[in-house]
């Protein structure tokens, strides 16, 4: 009988509703290794379908619920009564086993696509195209695997050595029962991967896969969530090169419509052609001519966008809806070129995060001139007027900052730039830090109406760690739910 490799994984909706049985009737796909991997053209085309795997319907960056869930979790949001209550039973941090089958599988649809790459690529001529292909495959997983330890596991930093994370699968055996990874062992494998993959990757992949650039970008990223600030310098200075490029304040706007990809290291196509999932419609559908929200920018936090700030009309438009007026989050509004509302491309990872990464780990290392340099250079291309020796938002002027304020700063343009892109939970997070909500403020632009009803998930609750989805605690029995559930 020929070896059979597994390339898809089961869909995340047929996942997220399947019991046992049905997993064991249509677990995967099959293909034989010999027609899936015999020339380059078979191999592209896995590649392809590896990157199709974060647009798929229901599924990752493009109409999943990554754009939103971290804002959801956190204090950006708050959940709009005339909506449709999607991710109400996160925004109270009321999840379950039963609530994450779909964010789980997900990740490991990608993975086990990746897997397949890497373990039918060495066969191939040693070479440019064997090496690009393993580069991206590499880069792809481990992206996705930070992403899924973000969301299921402690911080590096706040984690013991005895504390268990994800499962870190790297082959597409479907009878491996694979067992939780410690979760200082995951991060050491995810940087592996990204390390090897740099030294592989090429340069000239294109804004729409990934390239040594955008790796060297994840690398910044990761290590800045591991708490190992000399290598995030160091990853940062690779990505952003001796002139970072944020996008300026003309040019920004314009990376929401895709009109541009000034500063965007990498980000999923999403047309409508091939994929007319919208993610906008996890902030809001248009109704009778009027935007109905799932969620509105919460109360507080919209006061901190200041008008001469070009995120302000970048990121929201006040409007009303049922004679009710909101603040609506219009970042995935629509294309310039007049797609469906909502088609457009995700934005995975910018260079202004990566500059922000380098700004804290600057602040924290005791440069206290280049993490001011960061910020001038992050806000020169964002405030107008903008002078970094005056007062910008009531606290002195950016040339003067050192300590905790400098700190506060960075912590400040981070949630300001980053909103609405799935980093605020995690943020908080990262740095132990409660969510603080305000139990006063209400939905209503003028923050009347419903407030929250849950203001406060404790710096260490459990809750900051998803559970794993409870079919695969109870199928798996190497895998250890997390505690708490």
């Amino acid at each position: 009988m020929k070896k059979v490799k597994y390339i898809f994984f089961i869909s995340i909706l047929g996942l997220a509703s399947c019991k046992k049985e049905q997993l064991e009737l249509y677990p995967y796909n099959q293909i034989e290794t010999t027609q899936a991997f015999n020339t380059e053209a078979d191999v592209t085309l896995a590649v392809n379908g590896m990157y199709a795997g974060l647009r798929t319907s229901g599924s990752y960056f493009v109409s999943g619920i990554w754009n939103i869930m971290a804002d959801v979790l956190a204090d950006n949001l708050i959940i709009n009564q005339a909506g449709r209550q999607t991710l109400k039973t996160y925004g109270e941090w009321r999840y379950t086993g039963e609530n994450t089958s779909g964010l789980f599988s997900g990740g490991y649809t990608i993975v086990r696509r990746a897997n397949a790459i890497l373990e039918n690529i060495d066969a191939f001529p040693d070479g440019a195209f064997k090496n690009n292909t393993k580069g991206e495959a590499l880069a792809l997983r481990a992206l996705v695997y930070f992403d899924m330890a973000r969301l299921f596991s402690k911080t590096y930093e706040n984690a013991s050595d005895a504390d268990l994370g994800l499962p870190y699968v790297t082959a597409t055996d479907p009878t491996v029962k694979p067992a939780n990874e410690s979760v200082k062992s995951f991060y050491g494998k995810v940087i592996a991967d990204l390390e090897l993959a740099k030294t592989l990757i090429g340069t000239s992949n294109g804004i729409y896969r990934l390239n040594r650039n955008s790796v060297q970008g994840l690398l910044s990223r990761v290590y800045f969530y591991k708490g190992d600030m000399a290598a995030t310098i160091t990853a940062s200075n690779d990505a952003l090169g001796a002139t970072p490029n944020v996008a300026s304040r003309t040019d920004f706007p314009k990376i929401w419509t895709d009109e541009v990809n000034t500063g965007v290291l990498f980000k999923v196509r999403n047309s409508k052609q091939d994929n007319q999932n919208a993610q906008g419609v996890n902030y809001y559908q248009v109704v009778s001519g009027e935007r109905k929200s799932e969620y509105v920018v919460e109360y507080n936090f919209n006061a901190m966008f200041l008008p001469e700030d070009i995120r302000t009309s970048t990121y929201i438009s006040k409007s009303k809806f049922n004679q009710v007026e909101y603040n609506n989050v219009i970042k995935y509004n629509a294309r310039a070129n007049g797609d469906p509302a909502g088609v457009v491309d995700a934005k995975v990872l910018r260079t202004a995060e990566v500059l922000l990464n380098r700004a804290e780990a600057y602040a924290r290392t005791g440069n206290t001139a280049g993490a001011v340099a960061d910020i001038i250079l992050l806000r020169t291309n964002r405030y107008s007027p903008y002078n970094p020796a005056k007062v910008v938002d009531g606290g002195n002027g950016d040339v003067d900052l050192s300590g905790q304020p400098l700190l506060d700063t960075i912590y400040k343009e981070r949630r300001l730039e980053l909103a609405f892109e799935g980093d605020r939970f995690f943020d908080l997070k990262r740095r132990n830090q409660p969510v603080l909500r305000d139990g006063t403020k209400g939905e209503k632009a003028d923050g009347t109406g419903t407030p929250y009803v849950f203001t406060t998930l404790a710096a260490g609750d459990h809750k900051f760690q998803l559970p794993f989805p409870q079919i695969e605690v109870n199928y798996n029995t190497n895998l250890k739910q997390n505690p708490g559930y």
